[in-house]
C-alpha cells in the first residue's frame, strides 16, 4: 500500500497567525509523519488472516487525521475571512468543550477558574444557590437541590427544567455554562425560570446566593433508640463526619435502628461513597467499576469485621438521589443489609475522572460505568426501591385535619384510672448503670427540637412510612432473640 497523500488546501496554506498552532495542535493529538510511516505496504496473501484489527486500525487513524484537516482548515479561514479579528484561545477552548459536549452530560472541558471552583466544591465551601444540574434531552435539568441551601428553600425540585438564567435562554448552555452564571458574590441575587413537570407555565424564581456550607451530615433521633442520618452530598470529609454522628449519638443512647436519608442526594466522591458503605457491611463486594481499558476495570471489598453498625437500617431514596448516593443505596440492596423506601433513584451510573490540564484548566471525562454487588448497570434506569413510597406535598389543611381531636377512653367522664401510669412493669424505672461516655456530648443546638421533628414527621409521608418500617424490624427482631431479650432484661435488675 502506498502512503496515503493529503493536499492541504490554499486557505490553509495561507493562514499565517495561526499557522504554528494548527500545526502543534496536529503534533500533540497525532504523529503526522508516524503516521504515514506506520501503514505497511501490502501484506503478502499468507498473513492477510491476521491484517483486519490492523487495518481497523490504521482506518480509524487515518480517519481522524482527515478530521483534524477539517479542523485546521476551519481555523485558518475564521483567521484570514471572520468579519472581526479571532481570539484563538477562546476559539479553541470553545471547540474543546463542544468536542467533549457531544459526548454525554457530564463530561466537560473546565477552564482554570472553573477547575478551581470545582476542587474547591469537594473541599470547602462555595458560593452559589446549591442545586446540581445536569442534561436531559437538550435541557439544563435539576438533578437536587442540596438541602439547606437557597434553592431547597426556595422550593426547587428534581427533574425542573432551568429554560432561563437571568432572562438568558439556556438552550445552548452546557452544564459548566449554567454553573457559572448561577454562581456568584454571596448576597448577590439570580432569577431563574423552569418548568416543572405537569405544568405548562414558567415559574420564575429570584435567589440571594449564599454559602453553600461544606458539612454534609446531619443527625437526631426521631424516637429513642432510632436515629435519623441525613447524607447531603459526599465530600472529602463525609466518612469523618458520619462517624463523628454517630459517635455522639452514641454517647446519647444507643442506637437500635437507623434511617439514612439519601434524598435529593446528588453524589459527589466514589471512594467517600465506598467508605460510607463500609460502615454498614463487614464482607462482599461494595461497587465495581469497568471502562474501555483493563486497568479500569476494579471491585471494592466492604472490610471483614470492621463495622459494628448492625442495627436495622432503613434507606431513603428519590429521583433526587444520583450517583455516589445510588451507589450506597446500591450496596445495601443488593447485600440484603437494609430496606430501601421511597421513589425510583436518577439513574447515574457512570465515573467521572478529573484530569489536570496545563495552565490549570482542567477534564472531567467519563471513564468508566458503574456496577452494583449484584453485576446490574443502573444508568439511565434507576435503583427501585424495596418498598415504593410516592412523596405526597403536604398542605396546611392536613396539618388542621391532623389536629382534630380523637375520642379516646381518657376523653370519657368517670373514666377509670391507669395504676401505673401507663408504664409497664417490664420497664417500671429501674437503677442504671453509669457507662463512659467516649464521645463528647452534643450542645443543646446540635439536635433539633422534639417538636420540629415530630412536624417534619407530619410534613413527610416518606420519612413516616421508613419509621414504621423501621420500629416493625425491631419489633421483629424482638420476637425472634427472646434470649437476648431476656438477657438484657436480668441486667437491667437493681
Amino acid at each position: 500500500m502506498s502512503r496515503p497523500r493529503i493536499s492541504r488546501p490554499k486557505t490553509l496554506r495561507a493562514a499565517r497567525n495561526g499557522w504554528s498552532i494548527i500545526l502543534i495542535t496536529l503534533a500533540l493529538l497525532i504523529p503526522v509523519q508516524a503516521l504515514a510511516e506506520s501503514m505497511p505496504a501490502s501484506p503478502p496473501a499468507s498473513e492477510s488472516g491476521s491484517e483486519s484489527a490492523s487495518d481497523s486500525s490504521e482506518s480509524r487513524k487515518l480517519e481522524t487525521y482527515q478530521q483534524l484537516e477539517i479542523f485546521a482548515n476551519v481555523l485558518g479561514l475564521l483567521e484570514d475571512s471572520y468579519v472581526e479579528e479571532i481570539k484563538i484561545k477562546e476559539v479553541l477552548e470553545g471547540a474543546i468543550s463542544g468536542m467533549l459536549h457531544a459526548l454525554d452530560p457530564h463530561s466537560s472541558y473546565m477552564t482554570a477558574d472553573e477547575f478551581k471552583e470545582l476542587q474547591e466544591e469537594t473541599r470547602g465551601s462555595f458560593t452559589g444557590i446549591g442545586i446540581e444540574i445536569t442534561i436531559i434531552g437538550g435541557m439544563i435539568t435539576v438533578v437536587s437541590p442540596i438541602e439547606g441551601t437557597p434553592a431547597d428553600r426556595a422550593g426547587l425540585q428534581a427533574k425542573d427544567i432551568i429554560v432561563k438564567i437571568d432572562g438568558q435562554e439556556t438552550s445552548e448552555m452546557t452544564p459548566t455554562e449554567a454553573v457559572k452564571k448561577l454562581r456568584g458574590p454571596t448576597g448577590s441575587t439570580v432569577t431563574i425560570s423552569i418548568l416543572r413537570q405537569g405544568s405548562k407555565e414558567l415559574q420564575d424564581f429570584t435567589l440571594t446566593r449564599d454559602v453553600i456550607p461544606l458539612y454534609s451530615v446531619k443527625s437526631f433521633f426521631l424516637e429513642p433508640g432510632l436515629a435519623y442520618v441525613r447524607i447531603t452530598n459526599f465530600q472529602a470529609q463525609t466518612t469523618s463526619d458520619l462517624e463523628e454522628e454517630l459517635a455522639s449519638l452514641r454517647s446519647e443512647q444507643a442506637i437500635k435502628g437507623m434511617v439514612l436519608d439519601l434524598r435529593n442526594n446528588p453524589g459527589g466522591l466514589l471512594d467517600q461513597a465506598i467508605s460510607i458503605s463500609d460502615l454498614f457491611l463487614d464482607r462482599g463486594l461494595i461497587v465495581s467499576t469497568r471502562g474501555r481499558h483493563e486497568q479500569q476495570a476494579m471491585s471494592f471489598e466492604a472490610e471483614q469485621g470492621a463495622s459494628d453498625n448492625t442495627f436495622p437500617l432503613v434507606v431513603l431514596i428519590n429521583e433526587g438521589s444520583a450517583s455516589a448516593a445510588e451507589i450506597v443505596a446500591g450496596a445495601i440492596q443488593d447485600q440484603k443489609r437494609g430496606i430501601l423506601v421511597g421513589s425510583k433513584s436518577f439513574g447515574k451510573g457512570s465515573v467521572q475522572t478529573l484530569i489536570p490540564m496545563p495552565e490549570g484548566t482542567g477534564l472531567r471525562l467519563t471513564t468508566a460505568r458503574y456496577y452494583t454487588p449484584s453485576g446490574r448497570s443502573i444508568q439511565a434506569t434507576g435503583i427501585s426501591p424495596d418498598v415504593e413510597v410516592p412523596f405526597l406535598p403536604y398542605h396546611e389543611e392536613d396539618e388542621a385535619a391532623g389536629q382534630a381531636e380523637t375520642l379516646r377512653e381518657v376523653n370519657l367522664p368517670k373514666h377509670i384510672p391507669n395504676p401505673t401510669n401507663g408504664t409497664s412493669p417490664e420497664t417500671l424505672p429501674r437503677t442504671k448503670v453509669k457507662t463512659k461516655i467516649t464521645a463528647k456530648p452534643p450542645s443543646d443546638s446540635d439536635r433539633p427540637d422534639p417538636k420540629l421533628i415530630r412536624r417534619q414527621l407530619q410534613r413527610d409521608n416518606q420519612l413516616r412510612s421508613a419509621l414504621n418500617i423501621l420500629k416493625s424490624l425491631n419489633l421483629y427482631n424482638e420476637f425472634h432473640q427472646p434470649e437476648a431479650h431476656q438477657a438484657r432484661n436480668t441486667r437491667d435488675q437493681p
